[in-house]
């Protein structure tokens, strides 16, 4: 009796492919599974009924949800055009620098290496109305003689979660921007110049065409990121006062995790998947577009 031979790729990529089943591909169906079924973490055997589509018809018609996700869409329509432009511009400043250049690309990373939960921590303590470096700033400078109560007033709160968003993650449009500065081939820049072109000129009709696709690839990473923000709000504000800063993710852990509904939360969170696939759609049709202007290909 012959033994079946496997191929040998198939047998190099299958402890990897039994890894990633076990941990995500095992959960990722459980949990579609159980968004349509009634299952309360404190009710096991609910995870055997079915409902049909009961949680997403339930999420779809819940005005609290479409709230949160209108202050998730308002948070990432901010930050992302917020770290853009800056990223921009300290791409531009870092890019004309000639000495220390290796020096400022690793310092503009090192938001990048703090853990969201050690950020959201950093500035809960920097808001605080108490103790906050901010207030004591503001109250030494003479520019506030009270206490702003940045984490507990609803526009303040969201704008101190914007805050925060910015400062950790402009530095990857930055790096992503820097990166395409690189790649600008030198030809039209030296023709621009023989021309007698202004530096705007420069910019707007060469430099920003060829790095448009960094920045559309830059806005679908982050725009992913922004979409299931949790960590940093949930730490700074606990979506609150009144759920004023709760967002998507934090609405889904709420759900799932305070209220126990895990079936209605993991539906609620497959909405929010396919919410973030239309918009990741929508940057990488951009860039093809942006690629296609240049000639690179669609």
């Amino acid at each position: 009796m012959s033994r079946l031979k496997l191929p040998q790729w198939f047998v190099l990529l299958l402890p990897a492919i039994i890894i990633l089943s076990a941990v995500v591909l095992i959960p990722l169906l459980l949990s579609l599974y159980s968004s349509f079924t009634p299952y309360r973490l404190t009710r096991p055997e609910t995870l055997y009924k079915r409902i049909g589509t009961f949680n997403y018809e339930k999420a779809i018609t819940n005005a609290n949800f479409w709230a949160a996700f209108g202050r998730t869409v308002l948070l990432l329509t901010i930050a992302l055009n917020v770290e853009m432009l800056l990223g921009l511009g300290l791409a531009l400043l870092v890019n004309r620098v000639t000495w220390g250049q290796r020096g400022l690309r690793t310092l503009m990373m090192f938001p990048m290496m703090f853990s969201p939960v050690l950020v959201g921590f950093q500035f809960k303590f920097i808001f605080n109305d108490n103790v906050g470096l901010v207030n004591n700033a503001l109250q030494s400078l003479g520019f506030s003689d009270v206490a702003i109560p940045w984490l507990v007033d609803a526009n303040l709160a969201m704008f101190s979660i914007i805050f925060a968003e910015v400062w950790t993650s402009t530095s990857v449009f930055a790096i992503l921007i820097l990166a395409g500065l690189f790649a600008i081939p030198r030809d039209p820049l030296e023709a621009a110049k023989v021309d007698g072109c202004t530096p705007w000129q420069t910019f707007r009709h060469i430099t920003l065409p060829y790095l448009m696709p960094f920045i559309y690839i830059a806005l679908a990473i982050r725009s992913l990121d922004v979409a299931r923000a949790y960590d940093i709000v949930q730490i700074m504000t606990n979506g609150g006062p009144a759920r004023r800063t709760e967002l998507i993710w934090t609405m889904i852990g709420r759900t799932g995790y305070v209220d126990a509904k895990m079936g209605y939360a993991n539906a609620m969170g497959y909405i929010s998947i396919f919410l973030a696939i239309f918009f990741t759609i929508y940057f990488f049709k951009k860039l093809n577009a942006a690629r296609t202007e240049l000639g690179m290909g669609g």
